[in-house]
């Protein structure tokens, strides 16, 4: 499990720029490709909320071409999501946010169940979210995982069910195995565990991602593998649990390890580039990001797993007719083949991965998804070339990669505490 030594690229950062671009521009017409018209007289404009990870001028111009539907993009931070979904939910016509999200807002009511009936690809979404597995083996469910939390009891349902039902709570868009980014040309030597984040050798020289609900779980991930404490559930902490992490946490702040907690995407890419870190919490398009400068960085696979995170569309309780029906379009739309190839492109992984499969040259689908080495020059969705020939994906392939995962993103039970105390180390 280890990638490319070449200049190779991954995946989130593609968006967030593109997504700053086009907020709220769809261009285009016309060309219809087997998926229902939007008529002149029935033109829609759909208000799409989400982080900007999924928010991009190519996608709404596809889109618009397609179906005729306008994609007017809202893109805010994590928690501004959550907020307007609970506050504000008359403010987006589609949301695109985090399954670890969902125990903060169906409680409200605010967002309808999606009707599995009418995704048309919804038998072909990938076991990882509908049963937990890969290849029928079962991979790590601590913290939210997406299958926990996929089944709601009703169309507006506030609970969620225990087993399948017909209304869904996030239909996937995007999912992804997460780790530490390195620069191996400033460390100069392997890297193999989560632990290596608070070694004293990176004094100054490492950071840790400022998303009290992530950054905890980056933190719990460390302190396993330093030995120091086994997690029952690192995604579900007690009271204690959270003291005892937040408080490594600040031994370390005040003995100087961190050289910069980051909240924005951009942050971490210029504190790997300028080799102001050399080690830290990182998502994998940010690590593309670092190579399209030129500069060696690494997706580094770690001995101990990954940390999971997983997104999807959701529409606001009160939206009904031509929307409604638009929305539904678009997110058939989504799954049907050509965005899971977009997102694939960017080292995402894609809801159903038969239809991006089809949308994507075999060379391609062999590097991304299946961990072969590069048979010519990868490029990104915007032609930059993020992988010479010969170059392997870092962690290697969908199963080994997300076969690996040891937790996903979480609200825990003690979520308001949790946040607390993460101010504490924040402001220690």
């Amino acid at each position: 499990m280890t990638e490319t030594k070449t200049p190779s690229m991954d995946r989130r950062s593609f968006l967030k720029t593109s997504a700053a671009a086009v907020a709220g521009t769809a261009l285009g017409s016309g060309a219809i490709t087997g998926f229902p018209y939007v008529r002149a007289q029935e033109a829609v404009t759909l208000r799409y909320l989400g982080t900007a990870v999924n928010q991009s001028k190519e996608i709404a111009d596809k889109v618009k071409e397609d179906l005729g539907i306008t994609i007017e993009y809202v893109p805010v931070t994590t928690d501004e999501v959550t907020k307007r979904i609970i506050t504000q939910p008359n403010t987006f016509d589609i949301v695109d946010t985090e399954y670890f999200s969902l125990k903060k807002f169906v409680p409200t009511g605010n967002l309808m169940g999606m009707d599995a009936k009418r995704i048309k690809e919804f038998d072909n979404i990938t076991p990882v979210f509908t049963k937990g597995e890969i290849d029928g083996r079962k991979i790590g469910d601590q913290g939210t995982a997406p299958w926990k939390v996929l089944y709601l009891e009703g169309n507006k349902s506030k609970t969620f069910s225990a087993s399948p039902t017909e209304w869904i709570s996030l239909i996937p868009t995007t999912y992804n195995a997460d780790t530490l980014g390195i620069r191996p040309d400033l460390i100069k030597r392997p890297i193999e565990s989560w632990a290596e984040l608070l070694n004293p050798e990176f004094k100054g020289k490492a950071s840790i991602l400022n998303i009290p609900s992530i950054g905890i779980m980056d933190a719990a991930m460390v302190i396993e593998a330093t030995g120091k404490y086994k997690y029952p559930d690192k995604g579900n902490m007690t009271r204690d649990e959270i003291d005892m992490t937040i408080e490594t946490l600040i031994e370390a702040k005040e003995a100087g390890q961190f050289r910069a907690l980051w909240s924005d995407f951009n942050e971490s890419v210029n504190l790997m580039s300028s080799g102001e870190t050399v080690i830290q919490s990182m998502w994998s398009p940010a690590v593309t990001a670092v190579r399209s400068k030129g500069i060696d960085c690494v997706f580094q696979p770690l001995k101990e797993g990954y940390r999971a995170w997983a997104s999807g569309f959701a529409l606001p309780a009160t939206l009904e007719g031509r929307k409604l029906d638009a929305a539904y379009e678009f997110v058939n739309w989504f799954l049907s083949g050509w965005a899971g190839a977009f997102l694939n492109r960017q080292g995402y992984y894609s809801g159903v991965l038969p239809t991006a499969k089809a949308s994507m040259e075999p060379y391609e689908w062999a590097y991304w998804m299946e961990g072969k080495p590069a048979s010519q020059d990868i490029k990104s969705p915007q032609g930059q070339i993020i992988a010479l020939k010969g170059a392997t994906r870092d962690g290697g392939s969908y199963e080994q990669r997300m076969g690996a995962v040891a937790c996903w993103n979480a609200v825990m039970d003690e979520d308001a505490y949790m946040i607390r105390k993460w101010n504490e180390f924040v402001a220690a």
